[in-house]
């Protein structure tokens, strides 16, 4: 999954090298900050972070033996090191170490992840602005409903995945800790100022209380972040998915020279990238599930979310910041058809209008249920016989006798629809 969907930056981060990298950044900052406290000699320090280092095959190697990666990990850079390297993984148990190194990856994850939603932003900020008046049919449950425009439909999604932002931003705040308070909590062979030391060298904040480990309800907030993150592209995917279909036709993806949408039917151009999107949506869904099973684990710790995080934590960051990319790129490339637009507008014979008919009649003195009943009359009529709802109003007796020309005049003016677009915009991109 990872090499498949992610980019540079996130693949070179979830290697099992750059794992290996941040567990030896999390172990010197541990030496440093017990050389700060006069724990371990200043010149011992110093020559471990000088020669400090291992190689990947080597760690894979004593593995084979240990089956246990820490210990692993620690004889590679033992090896090394040489004689100061007892002041290596002083006091900490090995969670101390992979959980503190978690919170580093998924918080610069957690940046990367960052930048694509605000990339997102960016690009539906500009389809807002640009496609800003163009009048569009509405729909509720599929069926044409209240004109409404293309620059909101797009201002909405851009305030969703403000929202997304908001919500992401509070995710990576908090899996932003580290934890060096030993096995169970205690702080029997280490202290709360190394922690607070080493936490800060790092750039992480101290877990205020952490038994083996950093509780997991930290992660699950993350990948539930995600989860709604993915929810929000499965949305944007879904409506451009609709509104591909050939019977609607107001948007269409970018087919590249060359680009097949069938192996049978030469004419297909499919709504591929929305189509995939949608489904990847899925899969961070269910990885947010494990997320949230990972939660409860025997009493200070127990090691089955271990196995599960191996997985979703690279796959899920990989993925979505996958997911928004190639979002970013779908709109950048979509054709809006404002032909079909207009078409479509125009396609229900005007019977949007009914509501303003019927508000218009209420004004005027009728109860509801009568005004609503002569109303739906006319448009029912409009449906069967697919005639013009405006032409058909203007015949009615009935609606008529009681609204002046000019009141049916203002009941059958477009730009009623799009009267507080401003306000909706000032509102969604205040500041």
């Amino acid at each position: 999954m990872l090499e498949r969907y992610s980019r540079p930056a996130m693949r070179e981060l979830w290697t099992l090298e750059n794992k290996f990298r941040v567990w030896l950044e999390v172990e010197l900052a541990v030496t440093r900050a017990w050389a700060e406290m006069g724990k371990v000699p200043m010149d011992a320090c110093d020559e471990i972070h000088a020669k400090a280092d291992f190689n990947l095959d080597r760690i894979l190697e004593i593995e084979e033996t240990t089956k246990h990666d820490v210990i692993a990990f620690l004889t590679a850079v033992e090896e090394k090191v040489g004689p100061n390297s007892r002041y290596i993984h002083l006091g900490c148990t090995s969670s101390d170490i992979v959980d503190t190194a978690n919170g580093v990856l998924l918080t610069r994850a957690g940046a990367i992840i960052a930048e694509g939603i605000d990339a997102i932003l960016d690009v539906l900020k500009d389809m807002a602005h640009r496609h800003k008046g163009l009048l569009c049919m509405g729909r509720t449950h599929g069926i044409h409903a209240e004109p409404t425009t293309y620059g909101l439909k797009f201002a909405g999604f851009y305030a969703e995945f403000a929202r997304h932002r908001e919500r992401f931003q509070a995710a990576r705040e908090a899996v932003r800790v580290g934890k060096l308070s030993g096995a169970v909590g205690t702080f029997a062979h280490l202290s709360p100022e190394l922690e607070e030391r080493t936490c800060a060298l790092l750039g992480l904040k101290a877990d205020p209380h952490s038994t083996q480990i950093v509780q997991r309800d930290r992660y699950a907030q993350f990948f539930t972040a995600l989860a709604m993150l993915a929810g929000g592209i499965e949305r944007l995917g879904l409506e451009l998915r609709h509104l591909q279909r050939t019977e609607v036709l107001e948007v269409e993806e970018g087919f590249s020279a060359g680009q097949k949408g069938s192996s049978a039917m030469p004419h297909k151009k499919n709504p591929i990238s929305a189509e995939n999107l949608c489904g990847l949506a899925r899969l961070i869904r269910s990885n947010s599930l494990a997320a949230m099973e990972n939660q409860a684990l025997w009493h200070e710790r127990d090691i089955s979310h271990s196995s599960v995080e191996r997985v979703i934590m690279p796959d899920t960051t990989a993925l979505i910041d996958y997911m928004l990319h190639r979002m970013c790129g779908v709109l950048g490339r979509l054709v809006v058809k404002e032909d079909n637009i207009r078409r479509n507008l125009e396609g229900s014979f005007g019977l949007f209008y009914s509501q303003r008919v019927l508000n218009a009649l209420i004004v005027f003195f009728f109860k509801r249920q009568e005004a609503y009943e002569m109303v739906q009359k006319v448009a029912m009529r409009c449906w069967a016989e697919r005639i013009q709802f405006e032409e058909d109003i203007r015949r009615d007796a009935a609606v008529t006798s009681r609204l002046a020309a000019n009141v049916l005049d203002e009941a059958f003016d477009p730009s009623y629809y799009k009267r507080y677009e401003n306000d909706i915009f000032a509102r969604v991109f205040k500041g």
